[in-house]
C-alpha cells in the first residue's frame, strides 16, 4: 500500500477536502476574519501550504483594501500552478513559492495561516517550525493554526473517532476509501501538540480529531 500523497492532487483537492471535513468553509471563514484584525496597512501575510489557494481568496479582499501582500507556500507544484491560475487575471499583490513550509526562507510578517499543514511536516521538525515562524512575527501580528491532534484519552477518543468518520459518510465518501486514506496515512500525517507552540497561544476552534489557535508575540505586543 503506497502511502498517502498530494502529488497530482489540486484538480480533486477542493472537492475531496471538503468531503472529508465538513467544516472547512465554515473554519476558513473564521480563519480570514480573525487575520482581518492582525493585517494592517501595507501588512505581509503567508499562506503556509495554501494548496489551491482557498484561504488566499478569502483574504484578498482585505489585502487588496489595505495594499497588503500574500505568498502562498506548497512543496506540491501542481498546487502552485493551480494557485497561480487562480489570481492571474488582474496584477494582484499575490505571490507563491514550492517549498516544504519547514524549510522556506521567512522574512517578517504580519500573519502567517498554517492551514492543515503541519501535521504532514515530520514530528522532529515541528516544534522547530513554529519557533522559526514565532521569531518572524511582526509586533501586533500572529499565526493562525488549524491542524489535527492527538486523540483524547478515555472512551471520548473512540466517540470523536467515530464522529468524524460519520460526518465523512454524510458527506458522501465511500466507507472503503475512508479506511484506505487512513492507512496510507501511517507515517505521512503525526499531529501537531500545542506544547511545541512558543508564544501566547489561544484556541478558537474545536470538531472532532481538528483544533484551531492564535498564537501571538507576547514579547512584541
Amino acid at each position: 500500500m503506497k502511502d498517502w500523497t498530494f502529488k497530482n492532487f489540486a484538480d480533486d483537492f477542493d472537492g475531496h477536502v471538503r468531503e472529508q471535513l465538513p467544516w472547512y468553509d465554515l473554519v476558513t471563514e473564521a480563519v480570514a476574519f480573525i487575520a482581518k484584525n492582525y493585517i494592517p496597512q501595507g501588512g505581509k501575510v503567508y499562506d503556509i501550504g495554501c494548496s489551491t489557494g482557498n484561504i488566499t481568496k478569502k483574504l484578498l479582499p482585505t489585502i487588496i483594501e489595505r495594499k497588503a501582500s500574500i505568498c502562498g507556500i506548497d512543496k506540491e507544484k501542481s498546487m502552485i500552478d493551480r494557485y497561480k491560475e487562480s489570481f492571474k487575471e488582474k496584477k494582484l499583490p499575490v505571490f507563491s513559492k514550492v517549498s516544504d513550509a519547514q524549510h522556506y526562507n521567512y522574512g517578517n510578517f504580519d500573519v502567517a495561516v498554517v492551514f492543515l499543514t503541519a501535521m504532514f511536516i515530520p514530528k522532529e521538525e515541528q516544534e522547530l517550525f513554529f519557533f522559526n515562524l514565532y521569531q518572524h512575527i511582526n509586533e501586533g501580528g500572529c499565526i493562525i493554526v488549524v491542524d489535527k491532534v492527538n486523540d483524547s484519552e478515555g472512551y471520548v477518543a473512540t466517540v470523536l473517532k467515530r464522529l468524524a468518520m460519520h460526518f465523512k459518510l454524510l458527506n458522501g465518501a465511500d466507507s472503503a476509501d475512508i479506511i484506505d486514506k487512513e492507512l496510507r496515512l501511517s507515517g505521512v500525517q503525526r499531529p501537531v501538540d500545542e506544547k511545541d507552540f512558543s508564544g501566547k497561544v489561544t484556541q478558537f476552534f474545536q470538531m472532532g480529531e481538528f483544533k484551531g489557535w492564535i498564537i501571538e508575540n507576547d514579547s512584541k505586543r
